[in-house]
């Protein structure tokens, strides 16, 4: 996977030489299947052409009034925080399924919203009773500023029912190429830059050659893998990579102490020659599942996101190589972006949203895997195919946008990028332990729904 970076050029007092970013925009929208089929949703806007940008102050209220109002009352029991809610997926398809039938869309949101599942810690499979139970901590949701629905208590990033169907309809193809996403300059933009660094002998005015080196570069391309495009899920992975190039490139601040951007960190010049572009991506990491090892029940353990860092090469012809380097200064910035991930995700739920498309993308991958829905003898057909996903615009552009910091006799221009996971992967790694059982046998379903305490 490739992402924008940067590269060393020398002027006369040394220009070290950074890719980039975006701009902004938003418009009206209306509420379909629980979510604003709007350009701004979760923390970026997305134009009618595919435009990626940073939503407008004024564009990022309305979505929040429009969400707020629009929201259901959310029933006690529901509303309540429990450290274990369970989800039937046999009967939560049939509960879509009985609603499609005899009443108008949308669904309602406690269906939509997963009734507030925020993480997966559990996959339990009862074959006596054709079903498989997901379980995790959850609660009511509501609004928070970026437009997502989070926990009225934690602030958690609550599960969608789009991304589980998404997950489980895809959890076939992502074996071997994994979900990912990058934000990329083209080739010739990068070469059209070379070759206005190489006529440039003074940083003049800053102003001027930020605007000049905007226009270079070009538009980025987005690419997203393993999910469509125009889904939510891909919006989530979108969403995380575009706001992490924010806070490195330091466009806005981070919403916690000690993650300065890289910009601030940088105090000199690259070594070991020219056309080196350190790259960033978050990558999911998990523990070992553990499991009984008769595919009856299994409990996800430590899920982290991490960052991670490589060097790209830049040829002529403006092309990138992955080089196996890493710039050290590169590398500090991704170490503390992971030793902070838990604490910006509490405060920026964009990056807490991708920690749960992970959760989502490994519980499908695990069920393919293990073959488990054959085993439970389990038929989902709402889940599988029949309900529709919403549908967005699919991200195909983000603007290149410059920024100067000046170190001594340094002007830095910045950049940063991409989200890669592989799920299968993940799932593959398990470690028995019958004592699951146990959270089993207490999860049964004692209620007569969907979901249960």
């Amino acid at each position: 996977m490739r992402s924008p970076n940067w590269a060393a050029c020398r002027l006369g007092t040394r220009l070290v030489l950074v890719a980039m970013l975006a701009v902004a925009t938003l418009a009206g929208g209306t509420l379909w299947a629980g979510f604003v089929q709007a350009p701004a949703v979760g923390g970026i806007s997305i134009d009618g052409s595919g435009v990626v940008s940073n939503p407008l102050v004024a564009d990022q209220q309305q979505l929040l009034t429009f969400r707020e109002t629009a929201l259901e009352e959310i029933p006690g029991d529901l509303n309540q925080y429990t450290p274990l809610r369970k989800v039937s997926l046999r009967r939560l398809d049939e509960a879509i399924r009985k609603h499609s039938r005899t009443q108008p869309f949308p669904l309602p949101q406690e269906i939509i919203y997963l009734a507030g599942l925020q993480r997966i810690e559990y996959v339990f499979v009862y074959p006596e009773q054709r079903d498989i139970v997901i379980a995790g901590p959850a609660e009511g949701w509501q609004v928070d500023e970026l437009g997502n629905l989070v926990g009225v208590t934690t602030q958690r990033p609550v599960l969608a029912l789009d991304d589980l169907m998404v997950a489980l309809r895809t959890a076939r193809t992502t074996n071997g190429t994994g979900i990912t996403c990058s934000i990329d300059p083209t080739d010739e933009g990068v070469q059209r830059l070379r070759g206005l660094m190489s006529q440039l002998q003074t940083i003049g005015n800053p102003a001027v050659t930020m605007q000049r080196i905007e226009e270079a570069l070009g538009p980025q391309n987005v690419t997203v893998t393993g999910v469509p495009a125009t889904t939510h899920f891909a919006r989530v992975l979108v969403g995380a990579d575009f706001r992490m190039k924010r806070l490195a490139m330091d466009f806005e601040p981070a919403p916690i102490r000690g993650l300065p951007s890289f910009l601030e960190m940088i105090d000199a010049a690259p070594r070991g020659g020219q056309n080196v572009m350190p790259r960033w991506w978050l990558a999911a990491k998990y523990d070992p599942i553990v499991t009984d090892g008769d595919g009856l029940a299994f409990r996800f353990t430590e899920t982290r996101v991490e960052c991670l860092t490589e060097d790209d090469a830049v040829a002529a012809d403006g092309s990138r190589q992955a080089t196996g380097r890493k710039n050290a200064m590169a590398q500090r910035w991704a170490e503390l972006m992971t030793e902070k991930y838990d604490e910006l995700a509490q405060e920026d739920s964009a990056f807490g949203q991708l920690r749960s498309i992970m959760d989502l993308a490994v519980v499908g991958a695990l069920l393919q895997k293990e073959g488990l829905v054959e085993f439970a003898n389990l038929e989902i057909p709402a889940l599988m195919h029949e309900q529709q996903v919403v549908q967005f615009t699919a991200p195909r552009r983000v603007a290149s946008k410059a920024s100067f910091v000046k170190k001594g006799r340094n002007w830095i221009i910045s950049a940063s990028g991409g989200v890669k996971f592989a799920p299968w992967q993940m799932a593959d790694e398990l470690h028995e332990d019958d004592a699951v059982l146990e959270d089993r046998k207490q999860a049964e379903n004692a209620a007569d729904r969907w979901w249960w305490n």
